[in-house]
């Protein structure tokens, strides 16, 4: 072999390698994937309510640390596909079927909140908000049974990520600064004098307030010192949904049942479930759950509504039918299971 072949035989052997010590460079691991994200994951938990190890678990899996192509080229960390109600930026890739739309964000963190977004609006994930922003066990468990995944190893899958990574002192980092904020916003409006000047009412133990026609969402979290989410949550309004002069506002989680004396309701011309929840401030669930009736069942005016007990008997056939489906994407789920390789 002659000097030219050598030399060229070497550049190869040079090339390759920093060819792959490029590829194993530019692979992210579980370690560094938590040190890039903690941060916005724990501002996620005090905007929304979701356990930063709990968003940082699924970004993990859902995105294979940040290696998916969704990820790497969309800021996709949990396989959001586009779905009607997406009109911003799309990228294409082989999921299911050939050539699925995706949505893609500006950055990572945009990702972080559409998922919280999606857990937060949808029926089927609202009681993980009872539960408590620590509770990560409780969350992971929660989310297998509400559907989110098909793996029936799912929760243990999230807890192992957890456990193994310390995921856990993050959500007790966001809980303390959560609780911090409260502390400092009482001690500003009490050394300014700035208390809520307005009349807090009672329903079944319940406080409330009603709404005034100059309310919206943040004046009302800044005035009662309430995390983002609370209003929300503890009155079922959708994220978009708007205040009106007159409506009454919880401050508070309602109620399993109705107080004493509040045993049935009649239901009227017009009425929805979540109306007569508010009217008695129980959990529309549980109101649900009493009457032997599936989330979103119409209710007929006249229906006796049982607002304390359950009622006998077992739930309508439509009931049995739908769980007997195995859950799909398309059945009110806006999120991917398995990472895109």
């Amino acid at each position: 072999m002659n000097l030219r072949k050598i030399s060229q035989l070497i550049l190869t052997l040079f090339l390759f390698t920093q060819l792959i010590n490029a590829q194993i460079g530019s692979i992210i691991t579980g370690k560094s994937y938590i040190e890039n994200y903690k941060d916005l994951a724990i501002k996620e938990m005090l905007r929304s309510g979701v356990p930063a190890s709990i968003t940082l678990a699924q970004g993990m899996l859902e995105s294979d640390n940040g290696n998916s192509r969704l990820a790497k080229k969309a800021n996709n960390h949990f396989g959001i596909k586009c779905h009607k109600n997406w009109t911003g930026p799309k990228i294409y890739h082989d999921d299911d079927t050939r050539g699925e739309c995706f949505r893609k964000y500006k950055s990572v963190y945009e990702s972080f909140q559409d998922h919280s977004d999606f857990l937060m609006s949808s029926s089927r994930y609202s009681f993980l908000f009872e539960l408590d922003m620590t509770d990560y066990k409780g969350w992971a468990k929660g989310l297998k049974k509400a559907g989110y995944a098909t793996s029936v190893t799912y929760a243990e899958m999230l807890i192992r990520i957890i456990e193994e990574n310390e995921l856990h002192q993050y959500d007790l980092k966001g809980a303390s600064e959560a609780g911090n904020q409260k502390i400092l916003k009482a001690q500003k409006d009490k050394s300014s004098g700035n208390l809520a000047g307005r009349e807090v009412l009672l329903r079944n133990r319940v406080k409330y307030i009603i709404v005034k026609p100059e309310d919206n969402f943040r004046s009302l979290q800044e005035e009662f010192d309430l995390l983002p989410y609370e209003i929300f949550k503890y009155n079922d309004l959708a994220r978009d949904q708007e205040l009106k002069a007159g409506q009454v506002l919880y401050l508070q989680p309602k109620r399993n049942r109705a107080e004493a004396g509040n045993a049935i309701h009649t239901v009227k011309e017009g009425e929805t479930m979540l109306q007569i929840s508010q009217m008695y401030a129980v959990k529309p669930e549980k109101l649900y759950y009493k009457n032997l009736m599936y989330p979103g069942q119409d209710i007929k005016p006249g229906t006796k509504i049982s607002l304390r007990k359950k009622h006998h008997g077992v739930k309508p056939e439509i009931e049995k039918i739908k769980r007997s489906k195995p859950l799909k994407e398309s059945d009110d789920s806006e999120l991917r299971f398995e990472f895109d390789k």
